[in-house]
């Protein structure tokens, strides 16, 4: 299988080098100078991963991020010279799915494409097919969730933790295991990662996400999935 990348970035050297590393690792490329490209590229063609400059002028990457992940489901990877723990959470917040700082080693950077892709294809294919939390339906093999009927979007990377939880449904599952098993073992120290995805979650299938009754905090070791009575 070929996998389709999207660069965004105005800066026409990254672009440049970026294209031509991603291309002699065998993947096809296309590149954006900036977000209002990147979106039309996005109406015709479909990318499995977007790699996306946060300080691009006349644009606001975190906005562009959210507006990217609300009409697609490819994964992003944020590429930035912001490096605090702060920044690092805004980025995931918007949407992003993985969070490199410059400047970088292009073997991390494949690296952490191959595991963004490895993980996105194919990572449902054991444990539950479906679950119901009360209100809530979901059909982890058509990736489809409602709440009362209506549909709610949830990212790949948000099904995958979401899935990895309900294998071992009423267990708590430390920090570490969720993040090697959805991310790799290169970020099982990434706790920002989880606790980001895990608020998103929350916001999206708990009736009241402040007051959580399905995915549950074990304090000091990592999250359970509560299943309902």
């Amino acid at each position: 299988m070929e996998f389709k990348i999207l660069v965004v970035d105005d800066d026409e050297y990254i672009r440049r080098v970026l294209r031509a590393s991603l291309t002699a690792a065998r993947y096809d490329v296309d590149a954006a100078a900036g977000g209002e490209e990147a979106l039309e590229m996005m109406k015709s063609e479909q990318y499995h991963l977007v790699l996306l400059d946060l300080n691009m002028q006349g644009a606001d990457g975190l906005d562009l991020c959210r507006t990217l992940r609300s009409t697609s489901d490819a994964d992003i990877i944020i590429l930035t010279v912001r490096d605090t723990e702060k920044d690092i959470i805004a980025g995931l917040d918007a949407g992003a799915d993985d969070y490199v700082i410059k400047p970088f080693r292009m073997p991390e950077l494949l690296a952490r494409i191959r595991s963004a892709l490895r993980r996105n294809i194919g990572s449902l294919d054991s444990g539950p097919s479906t679950l119901a939390l009360d209100e809530v339906k979901i059909d982890f093999r058509d990736r489809r969730v409602t709440t009362e009927g209506k549909d709610v979007h949830l990212t790949p990377k948000e099904f995958a933790v979401l899935h990895y939880l309900a294998k071992q449904p009423n267990k708590p599952i430390p920090h570490r295991d969720i993040l090697a098993a959805v991310w790799g073992s290169e970020h099982s120290e990434h706790y920002e990662y989880l606790r980001a995805f895990i608020k998103q979650l929350r916001k999206k299938i708990e009736p009241e996400p402040d007051k959580p009754r399905y995915i549950l905090t074990e304090p000091w070791v990592g999250y359970r999935l509560n299943l309902p009575g």
